[in-house]
C-alpha cells in the first residue's frame, strides 16, 4: 500500500502489481483447468471443483511458481527476494504433494473404517479426502505458472497499465 504526500492511501497502486497479477491469473488459470480434467477424465460436470482443493492441476503451485519466476524476471534471478520466493515455492509444493497428500489418504481410510462399523454413518462424519496432489499434479501446476506468468508480465504488463493502454484509467 503507498501512501502519496497528502496521506492518502493509495489502493490502486496494487494494480500496478504484475507478478501478483499474472501469479494469481495462473492459479486461477490452473483453477478453471480443473474443470477441464473433470470433464475430460471422469465425464463429470462437476463446477464444485472450481473450489475445491486438490486435483490436476495444482493451482498452489501454479500461483507460487508463477509469481517466484516474476520476482526473478524484475528483480533479477540472482536477487535475494527471488531466493526467497523460490524457497517458499519449494515449501508449497512439497507440502502439497507430501504432507497434505498423506492427510487426505488418512482421511479416506478413516472414512472407510467409519463406513464399515458404523451404522449412523452420515455426511457430517465424513473427512475430507482431497487434500492435496500427486507429484504429477503439483509438478503440471509448477509448469503452468511461469508458462502463464512470464509472458503475461513481459508482453502485456499489469492491471494499471492495460486500464491505462485502453484509456480508462490516467495515473
Amino acid at each position: 500500500m503507498n501512501i502519496n504526500p497528502g496521506g492518502e492511501f493509495q489502493f490502486i497502486y496494487i494494480l500496478d502489481n504484475a507478478v501478483l497479477a499474472w501469479g494469481l491469473a495462473a492459479c486461477g488459470l490452473a483453477q478453471i483447468s480443473k474443470l477441464l480434467f473433470e470433464l475430460i477424465f471422469n465425464q463429470r460436470w462437476r463446477p464444485s471443483v472450481l473450489i475445491e482443493t486438490g486435483g490436476m492441476p495444482s493451482s498452489h503451485s501454479a500461483l507460487v511458481t508463477g509469481t517466484a519466476a516474476g520476482v526473478g524476471l524484475q528483480l533479477g534471478f540472482n536477487d535475494p527476494v527471488f531466493a526467497l520466493a523460490s524457497t517458499i515455492a519449494f515449501i508449497v509444493m512439497y507440502d502439497a504433494s507430501g504432507i497434505r497428500r498423506s492427510a487426505g489418504l488418512i482421511a479416506a481410510k478413516v472414512n472407510q473404517i467409519t463406513k464399515d462399523n458404523s451404522n449412523n454413518f452420515s455426511s457430517e462424519t465424513i473427512l475430507k479426502e482431497s487434500l492435496g496432489h500427486t507429484k504429477i499434479e503439483v509438478l503440471v501446476g509448477s509448469l503452468l505458472g511461469p508458462l502463464v506468468a512470464l509472458p503475461g508480465i513481459s508482453f502485456i504488463g499489469s492491471p494499471l497499465h492495460i486500464l491505462q493502454m485502453i484509456g480508462f484509467f490516467s495515473v
